[in-house]
């Protein structure tokens, strides 16, 4: 591919460069205002859009790309079809949490043909799309609202409010260090499959722990009241040498118990 030196074009230089949050950027070339972002900046900007634009959209939106137009004094000059390219890595995690039986739901400021299409391919159950990083959180308590418990998965700085906001904040470790303070797990590797092996994690050890707790309680329903002489009528009668025995086997079963948490497959 041949870049603009390689065909020796003129390009000119932008000046007054700034970003417009969720929405896009901004910049003066030649004196004039040139503004480049999605469906939010063209909601704003009331922008005109010629057909032949708006065709052009509406297919790269069909093949799951996003339109990103170049707008000059409210109008639609140029449009340009991006997409991420979906790992792999993302229908295995995905699969994972439909496995467990969790339900995944995606915010995307993307438009909704383009969420739609990624939503379609990677089996996602809920998508909001077109969404301003300052609504996520708002969205997250929409879910909540509804009896779910949410647990956010997110890497930037727009991020962080949905991160403090959900359940469990899931930040990923290579991402902004905001995301990564709101969120109240931190993933080392940026690898979406850790996300299902944390919930097997966690549900294996919420599982250990109730191993343990009823084996204490019935040690204590069994043992106090034998060591009381409730069934001293009967000739039995737990003396204190052997309730001390058994107290200690309770504690090494406990505590063999838990390392077995290791053998757990994630």
């Amino acid at each position: 591919m041949k870049t603009a030196e390689d065909r020796k074009l003129d390009v000119p230089v932008a000046d007054g460069f700034r970003a417009l949050t969720g929405k896009g950027v901004a910049a003066s070339v030649g004196g004039a205002e040139y503004h480049v972002g999605g469906p939010a900046l063209l909601k704003e900007e009331d922008a005109q859009i010629p057909d032949a634009l708006r065709t052009a959209a509406e297919a790269a939106a069909a093949r799951g790309q996003a339109a990103i137009y170049l707008l000059l004094d409210g109008k639609a000059m140029a449009v340009f079809a991006v997409a991420d390219a979906i790992r792999k890595e993302s229908r295995e995690a995905i699969r994972a949490l439909h496995e467990r039986g969790i339900e995944v739901a995606m915010l995307t400021g993307d438009a909704q043909a383009v969420a739609d299409a990624v939503a379609t391919e990677l089996g996602i159950d809920t998508v909001f799309a077109q969404i301003l990083p300052e609504d996520k959180a708002s969205k997250v308590r929409e879910l909540q609202s509804q009896g779910k418990r949410v647990a956010m998965v997110g890497d930037g700085v727009n991020d962080a409010p949905a991160l403090a906001t959900a359940d469990i904040g899931i930040a990923i470790g290579a991402g902004a260090d905001v995301a990564v303070e709101a969120g109240h797990i931190v993933l080392v590797r940026s690898d979406p499959r850790d996300i299902p092996k944390i919930v097997a994690l966690s549900r294996a050890t919420y599982r250990k722990m109730l191993q343990n707790l009823w084996w204490a309680t019935g040690y204590n329903i069994v043992a106090i009241p034998l060591a009381a002489g409730v069934l001293a009528a009967w000739a039995v009668l737990l003396t204190p040498a052997v309730g001390a025995i058994l107290m200690s086997g309770s504690t090494v079963v406990v505590a063999i118990n838990a390392p077995l948490l290791k053998r757990v497959e994630l």
